[in-house]
């Protein structure tokens, strides 16, 4: 059957074709002249941890590159859910980012309800750093290899104790991910913070913990803290004689804090591609980055799109991790 297009059809069309041309002409008009004022850095951890000293360190960084203040406002709370629900409601227009961790992919594994959507509601802009999780223990306490700690993680009669952070936090998930890998029970210990768990470490109140590079660094070198194994995929360049778990017996366990930058979903494209590409030379800056190595980071500055596929790869493993475990948090 022959058709034939119906004026108004064809009206209709150019219409919305235009409006689309407009659109992309505005968008790419905006970020062209963009930042034209300050830019406002949310980091969704309150000051003085590990994820605040990073963004205190690119701040002033990436505000010189820019040509324009970088503000960093702390918005802690609820593992990085308070700082993300503001942020995925912020205007998308460049103007406001977000500096997340690595429970930007483990929130969707633990809680059924949350006040946005990880994958549709940001836009990944880059993967700044990894820093490799490391099992560390009371000096005085019996384990000196991974072995150790898997022989008597086995035990059913003598459980042998880990602390963390809380309930699904980063160092919960390694401790989960290493039962499951290694066939050990270790009980879980929750505390109301990273600090005052790692305190109960090094006072043998609790021996066991699998815990930031960054944050036990200093601890590990001053002898409060004994470091067994690293959990990264390969060794450490800050302690590279220590050996990873998976080399010591866990095959294919990997655990890692990171930090990347997020800005709200519909920013557009031109801007992140452009943070993005500022956030990598920042990255490469000499003080940069020997701030960086010394809290046990290995830094990486990736695309928007090597993040996307990163925080994907991210989310199914831990909640494959989450259900495993059985661990459920409302």
């Amino acid at each position: 059957m022959k058709t034939t297009n119906h004026p108004a059809r064809l009206a209709r069309g150019l219409v919305r074709a235009g409006a689309a041309a407009l659109l992309a002409l505005a968008a790419g008009t905006a970020a062209a002249a963009w930042p034209e004022r300050p830019v406002t850095l949310v980091v969704t951890y309150p000051p003085g941890g590990t994820v605040d000293v990073v963004a205190r360190l690119i701040g002033p960084k990436l505000a010189e590159k820019l040509g324009q203040p970088v503000v960093i406002e702390n918005r802690g709370g609820a593992g990085g859910m308070i700082g993300g629900a503001t942020v995925s409601k912020a205007k998308p227009d460049g103007y406001t980012l977000m500096l997340d961790a690595s429970n930007h992919a483990q929130n969707p594994a633990l809680h059924s309800r949350m006040q946005f959507d990880t994958l549709a509601d940001f836009a990944p802009v880059s993967l700044l750093l990894r820093v490799p999780n490391v099992l560390v223990v009371t000096p005085s306490y019996e384990v000196q290899s991974v072995a150790d700690l898997i022989r008597l993680g086995k035990d059913m009669n003598k459980p042998v104790y880990f602390a963390s952070a809380g309930p699904g936090s980063a160092q919960h998930l390694a401790g989960a991910l290493f039962n499951l890998q290694a066939g050990t029970h270790l009980e879980h210990v929750a505390y109301k913070g990273g600090g005052p768990a790692m305190v109960d470490v090094m006072a043998g109140q609790v021996p066991v913990m699998f815990a930031s590079l960054g944050s036990s660094w200093p601890h590990i070198k001053n002898g409060k803290l004994r470091a067994v194994a690293v959990g990264g995929g390969t060794r450490s360049p800050a302690v590279p004689e220590l050996p990873t778990i998976a080399e010591s017996g866990v095959k294919g366990y990997e655990s890692y804090e990171w930090n990347a930058v997020f800005a709200p979903a519909g920013t557009p494209a031109p801007i992140i591609e452009q943070v993005s590409r500022t956030l990598a030379e920042v990255l490469k800056d000499p003080d940069v980055a020997r701030s960086l190595a010394g809290i046990g980071a290995e830094t990486i500055g990736s695309t928007p799109a090597e993040l996307d596929v990163f925080r994907r790869a991210e989310i199914a493993k831990w909640q494959k991790v989450a259900k495993d475990a059985k661990i459920t948090l409302e």
